[in-house]
C-alpha cells in the first residue's frame, strides 16, 4: 500500500482570503491548479471495497477511478468516469457537503480524506474549458412526452435521463429560470449562478423545453398535462417553510430564509433591482443552526450587518464524530462554514419563548437555556428549562429552520393531479427536504421507472 496519503496531507483549508470574499458575491472556494490537485489525488488508495463509491456516492461515482486518472494526468478519462453517472457535477462539486470523503478509508483510518470533491470540482472545469461537454441528446425520439414539474436539482436530472431515452421533455417551473434552490436558494457565493444558466443552454440543445413563470394549478392545470402527457415527473421540492408560532410573530423584521436568499440572488443576477431583504446596518439574529442558517448569515455579512448571531434548539454537536455514527456513517460532529470564519456567532440549546417589538417592528428575541436528554441511539429526546432567560436584540430576524414535508396525497392535491401509475414524485416533494446530491440522484430513478 502507498504511504503517499501520509507524506501528503489533506487540504483542510479551501477559501478565498475573508477580507477579499466578504466584499463581493463570488465564490468562496480558492480555484486549485492542475499540479495542486493532481498532488492531492494522489493521496487515494484506490481502495479494494471503495467506500466513498459503494455507500458513500448516492449517485456511485466512480470515485476511485476519477482519482486515478487525475493522477495519472489524463483529465479527459477522469471527466469521462465522472459524467458516466454524475448529471451536473458542476454544481455537486461546489455544494455536496461530500458524503463521500465521510466514507472513505483514510477518515476511517484518522489520516483525513481525500479531498474529492475539490478533485471533481477540477475535473468539471477542466472538462468545460476544453469543450468536452456536449448536450446530451437521445439517438432517436421514442415518440413518448412527459412533462416534469419544477425545474430543481429532481427535476432536471429526471428531464436529463428521459431526453436521452428518446423522450420529449417539458419542465413546468413557477420561477423565471430553472435551477429551483440551486437558483433561489443557495448563495452566488457557494455556485455561481451562471454555472447553472450553462447546464440549461446545454439541455436546451439537447431538446428540453422549458417553461418558466408557469404555476401548474394557477396557469396550467393537471388536467391539460394529463390530456397532452404519456407521465409526468412532480419535483417541486417542499416548498412550505417551518416557521416559529410564538408571541411577536406578526412583527415586521421577521422573514423566512429563502426571503433573504433568493432576493439576494435575484439582485445579483439583474432579475430584480433591489433586495427583498437587507441585514444592512443591523444586528441580524438567526433561528436555525444548519447549512441554511450559515447561507444567510454569509448573505448579511455581505450586506453589510452590524453583527450576525444564530441560535438553535438544538444541542451543540460534538467536536468529533459521534460514536452512535461510527465510520463509514455520515458523522454527527460539529461542523464549520466559511460564514463562520466571517464572523457569524453560533450558540445552541436556546429556545425561543417570544419576540419584542416597538412600533410593529422586532428589536429583540426572547430565549431560554435549555438541557437535552438523549435516547440510547443517540439522538436528542426531550428538553426541560435549564436557566432563566434572557433577551438578545436585534433588528432582522431570519427563521432557517428547514421545510415541511408533504405526504403524496397534498402534494398531488395541489397540482389538481390524480395519484396513478403515469404520475411519479422525485426528489424532496417524495422524501423531504435533504441534500442536492440525493435530490439528483432520486431524479435518475424516478425517470429510469419510464423508461
Amino acid at each position: 500500500m502507498s504511504k503517499t496519503f501520509i507524506e501528503i496531507p489533506r487540504l483542510e483549508h479551501v477559501y478565498r482570503p475573508i477580507g477579499e470574499r466578504v466584499n463581493d458575491c463570488s465564490e468562496v472556494e480558492a480555484t486549485l491548479t492542475a499540479e495542486e490537485v493532481q498532488r492531492l489525488s494522489r493521496r487515494c488508495q484506490n481502495c479494494g471495497l471503495p467506500y466513498c463509491h459503494a455507500m458513500g456516492c448516492p449517485l456511485q461515482n466512480a470515485v476511485p477511478d476519477m482519482n486515478r486518472a487525475v493522477m495519472h494526468g489524463d483529465w479527459r478519462d477522469a471527466w469521462e468516469r465522472l459524467s458516466e453517472t454524475s448529471p451536473f457535477p458542476e454544481f455537486t462539486s461546489r455544494i455536496c457537503p461530500a458524503l463521500c470523503e465521510a466514507s472513505c478509508c483514510l477518515e476511517g483510518e484518522g489520516f483525513g480524506a481525500t479531498n474529492v470533491r475539490q478533485i471533481e470540482k477540477k475535473v468539471v472545469d477542466t472538462a468545460f474549458a476544453n469543450g468536452w461537454v456536449f448536450p446530451r441528446k437521445p439517438l432517436q425520439r421514442n415518440g413518448r412526452h412527459v412533462a416534469v414539474i419544477g425545474g430543481g436539482p429532481a427535476g432536471l436530472a429526471a428531464a436529463v435521463k428521459l431526453n436521452e431515452a428518446g423522450c420529449k421533455v417539458v419542465i413546468y417551473d413557477r420561477n423565471e429560470k430553472p435551477g429551483g434552490l440551486l437558483r433561489y436558494g443557495i448563495p452566488c457565493f457557494k455556485l455561481d449562478k451562471a454555472l447553472i444558466d450553462r447546464r440549461w443552454q446545454l439541455m436546451e440543445e439537447a431538446g428540453i423545453e422549458f417553461h418558466g413563470k408557469t404555476e401548474v394549478g394557477p396557469d396550467v392545470s393537471g388536467s391539460f398535462l394529463l390530456k397532452h402527457y404519456d407521465a409526468i415527473v412532480v419535483a417541486n421540492g417542499t416548498p412550505v417553510p417551518r416557521d416559529l408560532k410564538v408571541p411577536g410573530r406578526e412583527l415586521s423584521g421577521i422573514v423566512q430564509a429563502l426571503e433573504l436568499l433568493g432576493g439576494q440572488n435575484r439582485k445579483n443576477t439583474g432579475e430584480a433591482a433591489e433586495t427583498v431583504v437587507s441585514g444592512f446596518g443591523k444586528d441580524v439574529l438567526i433561528i436555525g443552526g444548519g447549512d441554511t442558517g450559515n447561507d444567510c448569515a454569509g448573505t448579511v455579512i455581505r450586506q453589510g450587518a452590524n453583527s450576525v448571531m444564530s441560535i438553535d434548539l438544538m444541542p451543540k454537536p460534538p467536536i468529533e464524530r459521534d460514536v452512535h455514527t461510527p465510520w463509514p456513517m455520515w458523522p454527527y460532529k460539529l461542523r464549520g462554514s466559511s460564514s463562520v470564519d466571517e464572523g457569524l456567532q453560533r450558540f445552541w440549546a436556546l429556545n425561543t419563548l417570544r419576540f419584542i417589538g416597538e412600533n410593529g417592528h422586532v428589536t429583540g428575541v426572547e430565549v431560554v437555556p435549555v438541557k437535552w436528554e438523549f435516547a440510547p441511539n443517540g439522538k436528542p429526546s426531550k428538553f426541560t428549562v435549564a436557566g432563566p432567560s434572557r433577551t438578545i436584540n436585534c433588528g432582522l430576524v431570519v427563521l432557517a429552520m428547514g421545510f415541511l414535508k408533504r405526504s403524496r396525497e397534498d402534494v398531488l392535491a395541489s397540482l389538481g393531479l390524480p395519484d396513478q401509475k403515469n404520475v411519479l414524485i422525485a426528489g424532496d416533494a417524495a422524501w423531504g427536504p435533504s441534500l442536492v446530491v440525493r435530490a439528483i440522484a432520486d431524479g435518475l430513478k424516478c425517470a429510469s421507472q419510464l423508461i
